[in-house]
Order: structure tokens, then C-alpha cells, then sequence
């Protein structure tokens, strides 16, 4: 019989700055997208649009994945190891995961022959990011 933990929360104490890493799993293939960095803010923020937020630490600021390239995260699904510092988003990934343009951030394969990109960019990242500023 499963049993709830209602006093459990990621700990974001644990985690340098307040920010804990924050894992984006495909929810239909189990693909790992990309790693993230979430403060509690961003982490409340995820759970009340449903959609994934980050902290980034370039900008220094909350990043709503896909405000500027349109490629949000449905979040289906929230987990938290057993340390409650790192946490897991099983998602509905739209568009690619990755700022470039590949369906995940880890597109890159070790080989004999060295790094070798094993999968077919989705999008120009040019197209996304590279827009004039109004």
C-alpha cells in the first residue's frame, strides 16, 4: 500500500545557491531531455501552471522553458529522489528540449571515433533566438 508523505518537499537548502538540479524526462519515452536548475520559486511557479520553470544562472532570473522559443514543457509528473535535492519532471516535451534545436540536450554519443551527433535537429536555433530586439 503506497503511503503519502505530506511533510516532503525538495530541500532546497541542500542545494549551493538554493537551486537543486532538476531533471526533464520525456513522459512517452522516457528519454531524458535535459538537466536543469530550479529555486523554490520556480518550483512553485511549475507547480502552478503545470508547466516547467527553471532558475537560470546566465540570466539570473526564472526562465519559463519556451518564452521565447515556444517549446514548452507540459509537466505530467514531479518526483524528488531520496534525499529530496534532486528533482525529476516526467514531461509532454513540445517542440525540441534543447536551445540547439535537437529533440534533447544530450544528442551527442561517445564513440570510438570520438563525439558523434547521433540525432537530426528539429529547428534552426538561429530561427528561435537570433530575432531583432524591438
Amino acid at each position: 500500500m503506497v503511503q503519502p508523505e505530506m511533510s516532503i518537499e525538495p530541500d532546497f537548502s541542500r542545494g549551493t545557491d538554493g537551486l537543486l538540479p532538476a531533471i526533464a524526462q520525456s513522459a512517452s519515452t522516457g528519454e531524458v531531455l535535459m538537466l536543469a536548475w530550479m529555486n523554490s520559486e520556480a518550483y512553485a511557479e511549475t507547480l502552478q501552471t503545470g508547466y516547467a520553470t527553471y532558475y537560470s544562472r546566465s540570466r539570473k532570473r526564472l526562465w519559463r522553458k519556451g518564452e521565447e522559443s515556444g517549446h514548452r514543457q507540459a509537466v505530467r509528473d514531479i518526483r524528488i529522489d531520496c534525499d529530496a535535492d534532486t528533482i525529476l519532471l516526467s514531461v509532454d516535451q513540445q517542440g525540441a528540449a534543447c536551445h540547439e534545436g535537437y529533440p534533447t540536450c544530450f544528442f551527442r554519443k561517445r564513440t570510438e571515433e570520438g563525439w558523434q551527433i547521433d540525432q537530426t535537429r528539429l529547428v534552426d536555433p538561429a530561427t528561435l533566438y537570433d530575432k531583432p530586439k524591438k
